[in-house]
């Protein structure tokens, strides 16, 4: 009976789900079109229509690509819930490991590699069609192969420790394993953060200290003002892969350094660059990145706590078409299928994560401006959505969904009152 339930209960929310991204896509295609004909009024003067209507035509590219994989993506769940295939996968893996640790690691590879290969087509796609045919793409397919062996290396040698310690958590430690689970999955955050900029990061991509004297020291004029200490300044060879440009500042405590894309610094004048790195410097003045992770670490607590009842419950095997597996332990099939249904009850969600997110860039703007000129930071963004291909014109409630910042005009309307000011 509950599993029925819980059938029916999955089946209705997939749908929802499903319908909604496809609708909002359609929006956003629509919205895009309707507008690619003018650029909007407050960005005429600084943005060419021949860029506009390209940035156009990028959004409506990626939407309807995204339309493709998602509905590729809701039908390789469907498969591999309610129409077995976890299941097959599960008597195969069992059948050559035998029960123990060793199935369980084994289904969690097993399904890793599934999944990979099955996303390889999107993924070269997205890099060789895509992205080349808006300019974007710097790859070759050599470098493109090697990161990605480099990714699947990275990922067995952090990733299958970690896994077995939970699966080890899940088994021996009783009904709170969640909660060291969780103990051992938020260190591991952490020490991810401490070893990104400095081990995992130069791995794939090579870092240079910053040449430019001048800029060097306007920008550790703007960190002294603003109180805070780097370990470096780096610029990232982002061109040996993408056309795109950014800037970022990664690690935490004495391990912070800041990093420019060698094409954000080839296509920005320095006190633009500087208003750039003031907005990224006031998520850390502003207490955002401590508040993301805490936020972060509440909701993955509450997650796990979620699934140390379900997988306790056969309902919740059964109503996604798995018969749990006598004496193998069904702790790595739970930890699946809880990874492939969580998205399905948590989208409708999403606009929640964004109104936090927009806020914390509207705030960080507002730093900017106070501590660099406002008209810089409007002309650095304005170069970075024409460069990126960013649209002007997104469907606003595409964008409440998806987007994680404010949308351009909103955002620049608000950084120009500043600079009237």
């Amino acid at each position: 009976m509950y599993s029925l339930v819980f059938s029916i209960l999955f089946v209705s929310f997939f749908v929802l789900s499903l319908s909604l991204r496809f609708w909002l896509a359609g929006r956003q295609v629509r919205h895009v079109l309707a507008n690619r004909a003018r650029v909007p009024a407050e960005f005429a003067s600084r943005i060419p229509l021949d860029a506009h209507q390209k940035a156009a035509d990028y959004t409506v590219a990626k939407t309807r690509f995204g339309m493709v994989a998602t509905l590729f993506g809701a039908f390789l769940l469907i498969a591999l819930t309610l129409l077995g295939g976890l299941q097959a996968l599960s008597l195969a893996v069992l059948d050559a490991t035998g029960p123990g640790m060793a199935f369980q690691l084994g289904l969690i590879a097993a399904f890793a590699v599934v999944s990979g290969l099955l996303d390889l087509p999107f993924d070269l796609y997205r890099q060789f069609v895509l992205e080349e045919r808006f300019g974007f793409n710097k790859m070759t397919v050599k470098l493109w192969f090697a990161d990605m062996v480099k990714g699947v290396l990275l990922g067995a040698a952090l990733g299958l420790p970690l896994v077995w310690i939970v699966l080890t958590l899940m088994d021996k430690t009783g009904p709170l394993w969640w909660f060291y689970a969780w103990l051992v999955w938020s260190g591991f955050q952490l020490l991810m953060m401490v070893l990104f900029p400095t081990v995992i990061a130069p791995m794939f991509n090579k870092f240079t200290p910053l040449a430019d004297e001048s800029l060097k020291a306007r920008i550790e004029g703007l960190m002294q003002r603003v109180g805070f200490a780097s370990k470096g300044l780096f610029v990232m060879d982002g061109s040996k892969r993408s056309a795109h440009g950014n800037a970022y500042f990664s690690g935490f405590g004495a391990n912070k350094r800041i990093v420019f894309f060698d094409t954000l610094l080839s296509r920005l004048a320095p006190q633009e660059i500087e208003a750039v790195l003031a907005h990224e410097l006031g998520h850390f003045k502003l207490k955002h990145i401590a508040k993301r992770i805490a936020v972060m670490f509440a909701v993955s607590l509450g997650f796990l706590a979620l699934l140390g009842y379900l997988k306790e419950q056969p309902w919740f095997y059964t109503g996604l078409g798995v018969e749990p597996l006598l004496g193998a332990g069904n702790d790595a099939i739970a930890l699946i299928l809880f990874m492939l249904v969580l998205p399905v009850f948590t989208f409708v969600l999403s606009p929640l994560t964004s109104i936090s997110s927009r806020k914390h860039e509207f705030e960080a703007d507002a730093f900017a401006a106070r501590h660099t000129e406002a008209g810089d930071l409007v002309s650095a963004l304005v170069k970075m959505y024409e460069d990126n291909a960013s649209t002007l014109t997104p469907d606003p409630l595409h964008s409440a969904f998806y987007d994680s910042h404010p949308p351009a005009s909103v955002r620049i309307r608000q950084l120009n009152l500043a600079a009237a000011q």
